[in-house]
């Protein structure tokens, strides 16, 4: 029987293995971890790093593998190339795009950006940003305003980086967005775009869709598809980081060459009627793809006599309106120093409020969990969605009024319980 390999296990694997599981498929999960979420619903489970694939192309000699997929990271991108081209799949994942997935430096240079970035900070005026050049989800991320805060970002950019490499940015006012665009051959077939939730560099969720007019977004989604064809992505799901200055252009600060991850997939199934994650699968398994709303589906008509003739059909009511908005938010541990989880309550009630699309808490009784300084430290998901704005906000404060995490401060955590931590 043959195989769908799907590199790391993951919170942001998860919808994948769901979605592969309700069509039957069988699944290798690869992570270096063997107490990540997905991996209860894997067939088999490779511990290795994502990041190794000669490792992995070992370990699966024998195996029919019948495509290669991931989903919210871009840690192992590069193997998902080659991988896919190992094992001869039916689509094969540029190797450009991974290159500019995981190496900001390569993004900026095929993006042309328009605005200062190098790895000598001297040479930029403050404030900037300083990151791992291989790093993404804020992972070593700093917003320096004061020179002497300089030396010590550098050493926590290169401590986060893979390569060991560094890059600072010139530090941009404006709104923080993303693109999320689906292409086929070419063409884009589905583009969103959303409104980072932020606290200082950590994303904290998103509104959607972001409220800007119509010629912005042309613009940015046009923008956003010229450079997935720069990095060689002509199919599939990529979404840019994007800041929309006071004057209304738009900077592209990277790109992940792949679906985004949180809730990303289950709301845009919620508010467009989308399936972003069975798209992905049938694009790795080499099956035609679409995006189109999926209709809504009544139950099957009952067996009986010929009906009548049609009558012109009495006044009703007017339909309601589906959800125009949506929110993603981010659960985060309530404390400000490393703590243990020691109970999740309220979880069931937020789950049957109406508007919660979804809600979901990856973080267990007896984990080690951190303050949120970056997205690997997410705790799990709200997703819900609204009639207008407001509703959304509505259901949103509702919700996590019911849902508690009760966390135990505590500096020696650290030998007990597991670690909550995004590792492939």
């Amino acid at each position: 029987m043959s195989s769908l390999v799907i590199l790391g296990a993951g919170e942001e694997q998860l919808p994948l293995y769901r979605a592969a599981r309700g069509r039957g498929l069988r699944t290798i999960g690869v992570d270096q971890r063997e107490d990540r979420p997905a991996l209860s619903l894997a067939d088999r489970f490779l511990r290795i790093s994502t990041r190794d694939h000669a490792a992995i192309v070992d370990a699966l000699a024998g195996e029919v593998i019948a495509g290669v997929v991931s989903a919210g990271s871009d840690t192992c991108l590069m193997s998902w190339h080659e991988l896919s081209r190992a094992f001869r799949t039916p689509y094969v994942f540029p190797e450009t795009a991974a290159v500019a997935s995981m190496d900001k430096a390569a993004f900026h240079r095929l993006a042309g950006s328009s605005y200062r970035w190098g790895a000598d900070p001297s040479e930029l005026r403050l404030p900037v940003v300083v990151k791992p050049t291989d790093a993404s989800g804020s992972r070593g991320t700093t917003l320096v305003t004061d020179p002497a805060d300089l030396a010590a970002a550098m050493r926590h950019a290169m401590d986060n980086s893979f390569a060991g490499e560094v890059i600072v940015e010139e530090f941009i006012e404006g709104r923080n967005l993303t693109v999320e665009v689906f292409l086929r051959a070419g063409e884009p077939i589905f583009s969103v775009i959303t409104e980072k939730r932020m606290r200082g560099l950590v994303i904290q969720g998103h509104t959607c869709p972001a409220p800007i007019g119509d010629p912005v977004r042309e613009r940015i989604v046009d923008k956003a598809v010229r450079l997935c064809l720069a990095i060689g992505l002509t199919e599939g799901p990529a979404h840019f980081d994007v800041i929309l200055a006071p004057d209304g252009t738009p900077y592209m600060l990277e790109v992940g060459a792949r679906s985004c991850g949180n809730g990303y997939p289950r709301l845009m199934r919620a508010l467009y009627g989308v399936d972003t994650m069975a798209a992905l699968l049938s694009l790795a398994l080499g099956e035609p793809y679409d995006l189109r709303p999926e209709p809504e589906r009544g139950p099957e008509p009952e067996p009986g006599p010929e009906p009548e003739p049609e009558r012109e059909p009495e006044p009703g009511p007017e339909p309601e309106p589906g959800p125009g908005y949506g929110i993603i938010h981010v659960l985060a541990s309530p404390c400000e120093q490393v703590g243990t989880l020691l109970e999740v309550r309220g979880l069931a009630e937020v789950r049957a409020l109406k508007g919660v699309a979804d809600a979901e808490v990856i973080a267990r009784p007896g984990d080690v969990v951190r303050p949120l300084d970056q997205s690997a430290h997410k705790l799990g998901y709200l997703v819900v969605t609204g009639e207008s704005a407001a509703a959304a906000e509505a259901t949103l404060a509702h919700a996590r009024s019911l849902l508690k995490l009760d966390v135990e401060p505590s500096s020696h955590v650290l030998s007990a319980g597991k670690d909550v931590h995004a590792g492939h």
